[in-house]
């Protein structure tokens, strides 16, 4: 299946590069462009592509409440962000906001094509020390309402004492593999886990699931 992508970014000049690395690419294709958050969201409307790649500056709407549109009202769009630093202190804010990932605007060809791909895939754009360091780090730079925390605590009391102890892992930065050996068991029953933690908590992926473990306290950022 063709894996059909939206650009948003206010940059002429990166929506016309991404567009033209990515229609190069075997099984996927750029359906359209938007040079602002409110016609990002509006186009997600009227084209349904698969992933949207998102600047998080823009003006009308930046892209990190122009994520938080889209997730709420399309189950199906993922969104991957664009961003020009891998610490910028607004990627947190956006992956709270329920987006599947980030990716740096100078990524590769190959990089920028694998992202789309496993972003489409459900996956979480997220390499493990990558999501341990990009956590812990804004974590301990955002202000998390008590209330949402509350909630977050509140939630944890769905899960088992198994799938307590997978979600702190994740948070922690282990891969599906990583865990299976910690707790010697099948990677096969750690993604079985994985899935019945999403689907208690309402999340959308591993990305959320750290994010929520680090609300609830889970894990506290060192």
């Amino acid at each position: 299946m063709t894996i059909r992508v939206l650009i948003a970014d206010d940059q002429m000049m990166v929506r016309e590069g991404f567009s033209v690395l990515l229609n190069a690419m075997p099984g996927i294709e750029v359906v359209g462009e938007a040079v602002n958050g409110r016609e990002a969201v509006a186009k997600v409307r009227e084209l349904a592509p698969d992933v949207v790649l998102m600047d998080i500056r823009m003006p009308e709407l930046n892209g990190i409440e122009a994520t938080r549109e889209i997730v709420a009202a399309d189950g199906a769009a993922r969104v991957l962000v664009l961003t020009t630093f891998d610490l910028d202190e607004y990627v947190y804010q956006a992956l709270r906001a329920g987006a599947s990932g980030f990716l740096l605007k100078d990524a590769s060809a190959r990089q920028l094509a694998d992202g789309v791909r496993v972003v489409a895939a459900g996956e979480a754009l997220l390499a493990p020390s990558v999501t341990k360091r990009l956590i812990s780090e804004f974590a301990k730079l955002s202000d998390v309402p008590r209330r949402a925390a509350q909630a977050a605590d509140a939630a944890c009391g769905e899960l088992t004492e198994r799938e307590t102890e997978v979600l702190v892992l994740i948070a922690q930065g282990l891969s599906n593999a990583e865990i299976a050996e910690r707790l010697v068991v099948a990677e096969s029953t750690i993604k079985t886990h994985v899935s019945r933690i999403l689907v208690k908590l309402g999340l959308r992926d591993r990305t959320q699931a750290a994010v929520f473990a680090y609300e609830a306290r889970l894990v506290v950022p060192g």
